[in-house]
């Protein structure tokens, strides 16, 4: 079945995905341009990214929580794998937990890897027979496997909008992590991103395509409307507008894509405050809202969080009781 026919094909009842897609996967700045994995262009031995400035957040910023024990201090900081430059999103608290952190853990290590990215996508995304083509037409995209095809078509109106995985907050963390020679380790690799995608039964992968082709044309304003939510520190706008819809859309694609992971972060934290120090953890927003947050199921479970404490970090009033404004730099307390 061609591309173009597979669009053509309709189906009721399934709900938007193109944010919780975007929200619960650092792969999707990967594939802002698919174009990009005909041409892999070998990085400069000695460059370094340059840490970009960003804008104060105005009042609480984006929500930051602590999980602590005896000797383990872990901050977990929900993200947005993609942002305008102009978002503003800095505050003195998160400014200082990252500081204060002796390693950074993100949902993949190595998320602007392109390197690693393209064989994994030419392996799993495409036709083993036919090589990846530029552009998005539907000839072109003929060779996509469904999920590749609905992954792509989801970032494409958001990159178009001025979205820009270089300034999506992993991006901005890692730069800055490197510039202070913190190590960067993540919860899952790329090739088991991909593998959640790529291993669904084709029918759903078609699903979540027609889904992605449905919210086309509103994917930007209702990601505006969440990176507003996740800039205000707004969990329950997030849940609604990025958990709840991929929920409803399916048990199957809600399950892989939170629900499974999330348990197997909410391990990986234990194991980590089994150990001592400060942490400081930077994943996907929609994973931090809603009943199956990381920070729920470990709430939720008896072998879990026995020792310690989840509390959510707000910001501290000024003598006016205002909320002072955050800072750009990555260095301020």
């Amino acid at each position: 079945m061609t591309f173009k026919k597979r669009l053509k094909t309709t189906v009721s009842g399934v709900g938007r995905l193109t944010l919780g897609a975007v929200l619960g996967l650092g792969l999707a700045a990967a594939v802002v341009s698919p174009a990009a994995a005909q041409v892999v262009t070998p990085p400069v031995a000695d460059e370094t990214p340059a840490i970009r400035a960003v804008p104060p957040a105005e009042g609480q910023g984006p929500a930051l929580w602590v999980i602590k024990d005896a000797d383990s201090t872990l901050y977990l900081f929900g993200t947005v794998h993609l942002l305008r430059p102009t978002t503003a999103w800095g505050t003195e608290r998160v400014d200082a937990a990252f500081d204060s952190a002796e390693k950074i853990v993100l949902e993949i290590s190595n998320p602007d890897d392109q390197a690693a990215v393209i064989p994994l996508i030419q392996q799993h995304g495409l036709s083993l027979a036919t090589p990846l083509s530029s552009g998005l037409s539907a000839a072109q995209m003929d060779p996509f496997r469904p999920w590749f095809a609905a992954l792509t078509l989801s970032v494409a109106p958001l990159a178009k909008a001025g979205y820009d995985p270089a300034s999506g907050v992993e991006l901005i963390l890692k730069a800055r992590a490197e510039a202070a020679g913190k190590p960067i380790s993540g919860f899952e690799t790329i090739d088991e991103q991909i593998r959640i995608l790529a291993g669904f039964p084709e029918e759903e992968q078609l699903a979540f395509l027609r889904s992605t082709l449905e919210d086309f044309e509103t994917a930007t304003v209702d990601l505006d409307k969440l990176v507003e939510a996740w800039a205000a520190g707004d969990v329950e706008a997030i849940e609604t507008l990025g958990v709840e819809p991929m929920r409803e859309s399916g048990e199957a694609l809600y399950q892989a894509l939170l629900v499974r992971r999330n348990t197997n972060w909410a391990d990986q934290i234990q194991t980590m405050l089994d150990g001592s120090g400060t942490v400081f953890i930077a994943v996907g927003a929609a994973h931090l809202a809603g009943d199956d947050s990381v920070q729920d199921l470990r709430s939720g479970d008896p072998g879990r969080g026995r020792s310690s404490e989840v509390e959510r970090q707000l910001p501290k009033l000024n003598v006016a009781g205002s909320i002072p404004a955050g800072r750009s730099s990555p260095a301020a307390l």
